[in-house]
């Protein structure tokens, strides 16, 4: 344990290898541990230089000002919407994320929602073990090739996305509204509700916070129409989901399948009853490799940061 560097809030439980890794270098609180964190605080709070944090948990200003000495927080996760960027440009913390490690883990996640979604999977499987099949075949699905996928937002796990679609010979679309990329040959939208008019499959994988919350509307949803489906893997904030129910209800959109909710672990009731909606316990990047190797890059960022003053993934603040 290396005291000297200053000790390690670790915001929730994470990773085994990466608490492992933790508590064998530095001096690691818990705050899911503390029943009084500002008296905590009060006594232990200066000691603190980094945060171990994650997509999920986020870090509440609140209790950050309670760290008078904190310089980094390094989050397990790509999206780091829960953190208040602006608030750690203000005193100067340092934040870091796990970009790119998680890219496929995702983008399978999104080809696997597409395919259960259209051919219907679930559904079908629930057929079979309620015994339903001996009355009956099961009623047809849709296919994926030569469909349209289009991506709201063609960063780098949205361009793994395109590249494993292409492989069902579907064409790709995307929407950027500040043009299109330079280097990139899939057709461009600068309007939303455009793509959404072309696309039989709308898959959804922008980052959440303010600028994207509901960008997912009724007025898109209606412009997706009643034979396409929206794919979720990005944040639940994107997706109106009220106006998802309504339009689901209202046979505006053909289907949904979603990895991410608006306030997880609550799930509205109303897309539990539909029989055209996939639902994931948000498990986009949920395999045995992709955490290792965010667990990994978290411990590579802080181990590098207390070696170096610097960070492996830093995100530009």
């Amino acid at each position: 344990m290396t005291q000297s560097q200053g000790d390690v809030l670790v915001w929730g439980p994470m990773h085994p290898t990466l608490m492992q890794s933790l508590e064998d270098h530095y001096r690691v609180h818990k705050r899911w541990e503390m029943a009084d964190f500002a008296q905590w605080a009060s006594a232990h709070g200066h000691a603190v230089r980094a945060v171990v944090t994650s997509g999920v948990y986020g870090a509440d200003n609140q209790a950050l000002d309670q760290l008078p000495n904190l310089q980094v927080i390094t989050s397990f996760g790509v999206g780091y919407d829960k953190v208040d960027c602006a608030y750690l440009a203000g005193r100067g913390i340092q934040l870091s994320n796990t970009p790119q490690v998680l890219n496929n883990a995702v983008a399978e996640t999104a080809l696997a929602l597409m395919l259960c979604v259209s051919r219907r999977i679930s559904e079908a499987e629930r057929f079979v073990r309620a015994g339903h099949w001996q009355q009956g075949k099961f009623p047809l699905g849709n296919g994926l090739h030569g469909k349209t996928c289009g991506i709201v937002g063609l960063g780098q796990i949205g361009k793994t996305i395109a590249r494993m679609v292409s492989a069902f010979e579907m064409k790709v679309a995307y929407y950027r509204p500040s043009g299109p990329y330079a280097d990139v040959a899939y057709e461009h939208y600068a309007d939303l509700e455009a793509l959404a008019t072309a696309a039989d499959y709308l898959v959804v994988i922008v980052p959440g916070g303010a600028e994207t919350r509901h960008m997912i509307n009724r007025q898109v949803l209606r412009a997706l129409g009643p034979t396409s489906f929206l794919i979720n893997v990005a944040r639940g904030s994107v997706v109106d989901e009220p106006a998802l129910v309504t339009a689901l209800l209202e046979g505006e959109i053909g289907g949904a399948a979603l990895d991410v909710f608006d306030d997880e672990p609550n799930v509205p009731a109303a897309l539990l009853a539909m029989d055209n909606v996939v639902l994931l316990p948000h498990i986009g990047s949920g395999t045995h490799e992709t955490r290792q190797a965010m667990a990994d890059l978290v411990y590579q960022n802080l181990s590098n940061y207390f070696d170096n003053a610097a960070l492996v993934t830093p995100v530009t603040l």
